[in-house]
């Protein structure tokens, strides 16, 4: 809440990467940003460029967007990178609403 506060609505995704990842970090929370995502394929492990855009505490998925509107494919997206992952529970969050808590939805994998 506090980054969006702060810098509000209107700027790119990787500005609020970056400032939630230092807050989280301030929690002495462990944060990763930008985690490589593999696909594995017919028993290959495949690098198709997929990252998530943050990891914390090894177990919960946060995909970032600042986007007018969030769309299914949002949705879709980080219930695959979960799946792919094999995580249970997984953020998306729009920054670019007027009030934070209007941009964000909890999506479990398996319901």
């Amino acid at each position: 809440m506090n980054v969006h506060s702060t810098l509000g609505p209107g700027l790119l995704e990787s500005a609020y990467e970056a400032c939630l990842l230092h807050e989280l970090r301030k929690l002495d929370l462990k944060a990763l940003s930008q985690v490589p995502l593999p696909v594995f394929y017919d028993g290959l492990k495949i690098d198709a460029g997929y990252r998530i855009d943050l990891l914390i505490e090894e177990s919960i998925i946060v995909e970032l967007k600042a986007v007018e509107k969030v769309l299914p494919i949002h949705e879709a997206q980080i219930l695959s990178y979960l799946k792919l992952s094999r995580k249970t529970v997984g953020l998306l969050i729009n920054f670019n609403v007027v009030h934070l808590k209007n941009g964000i939805k909890r999506i479990v994998n398996g319901y």
